[in-house]
């Protein structure tokens, strides 16, 4: 998610709850590509051993770029590259890339030939949608896999409905079937509407996919993976009352690992991105209690880390 698992917020979770495998933001194959664009997106592009397994995401309508790409990812030792062909973003759609690929198969082909070219003997994946406009998994499916990808995460939603619409799990089955039917050893990895570990062991089972992607149910929940089950989860959360907080250990964690999550966004990107950034986290991070709100607001404000620690120390003092 762009500006979402950056650098900073990646650590974050792999500390707090180690996922399977982390996928880093997306970054443009072209500015890749370019000495002055590679320089701004190389810091978007670090990691730690923690974060390993890590996939680098990239977008391009350009075959010869996303070739190159590959190959600059390759040498930063990634252990994957993954197309994104499903950003709605209309500046990514705008040259062809994201979700514009589903309307161009041939070209999104040929990226993913040409990826897998710069990619040597990493593997490559594809991030896609259900389709554009209308459901086109019957076709759209069988022109990816027949480049043969590492594996494939469905969101499944088209393009025009964005988030508006729940996510159509059901179609998942579907996928499987279309894959075992072409013979294809691709993995299908499903993605929408995942809310907890439950929810997704439930999705996995009923529908057969190889693997389960969380997106937006990890903002401001890093220990999301930590937890066994989501019923553990609502255990532990049962011995704490979320009214006292942030005074309750529950709420005092988060602040601390919002707290943690701010520094190390200004280590690593501060001079990359403004620290305006960090402030989709706060309403993430400070909620569920009385106050949270009259927080966040103060949080808002904040221009560093310095500020952003005296704030809810001052909060956790009253």
């Amino acid at each position: 998610m762009a500006d979402v698992t950056d650098p900073a917020f990646r650590r974050i979770i792999a500390k707090y709850g180690k996922p399977d495998v982390l996928w880093t933001e997306f970054v443009s194959a072209d500015g890749l590509g370019h000495p002055k664009g590679r320089a701004k997106l190389l810091p978007l592009l670090q990691f730690s051993k923690l974060e390993r397994p890590i996939v680098a995401q990239i977008f391009s309508a350009k075959p010869e770029k996303a070739r190159e790409a590959a190959a600059i990812i390759r040498e930063l030792g990634f252990d994957g590259i993954d197309i994104n062909m499903g950003c709605p973003d209309r500046s990514v759609e705008k040259p062809g890339a994201g979700a514009a690929l589903m309307k161009n198969p041939r070209l999104a082909r040929e990226i993913i030939r040409a990826v897998k070219e710069g990619a040597g003997e990493m593997p490559v994946s594809v991030k896609t949608r259900l389709g554009y406009n209308r459901d086109e998994l019957e076709t759209w499916l069988p022109e990816l896999l027949a480049e043969a990808p590492a594996a494939i995460t469905i969101h499944w939603r088209t393009r025009k409905e964005m988030s508006k619409a729940a996510a159509h799990w059901p179609r998942a089955k579907r996928a499987v079937e279309i894959r075992n039917g072409l013979k294809s050893k691709t993995l299908i990895i499903g993605n929408g509407d995942v809310v907890d570990l439950d929810d997704a062991r439930r999705k996995g089972e009923e529908t057969g996919v190889d693997g389960v992607m969380f997106g937006r149910a990890i903002f401001g929940n890093p220990e999301l993976f930590a937890q066994e089950s989501s019923v553990a989860g609502r255990e532990a959360a049962k011995r704490f009352d979320l009214k006292d907080a942030p005074r309750s250990n529950l709420g005092i964690q988060r602040l601390k690992i919002l707290l943690e999550h701010a520094k190390l966004f200004e280590k690593l990107l501060g001079g990359t991105k403004s620290f305006a950034v960090m402030k989709k986290h706060f309403k993430a991070y400070v909620t569920g209690w009385d106050g949270a709100k009259e927080l966040r607001i103060k949080l808002m404000q904040t221009k560093n880390a310095k500020e952003v620690e005296r704030v809810i120390i001052t909060s956790c003092r009253k």
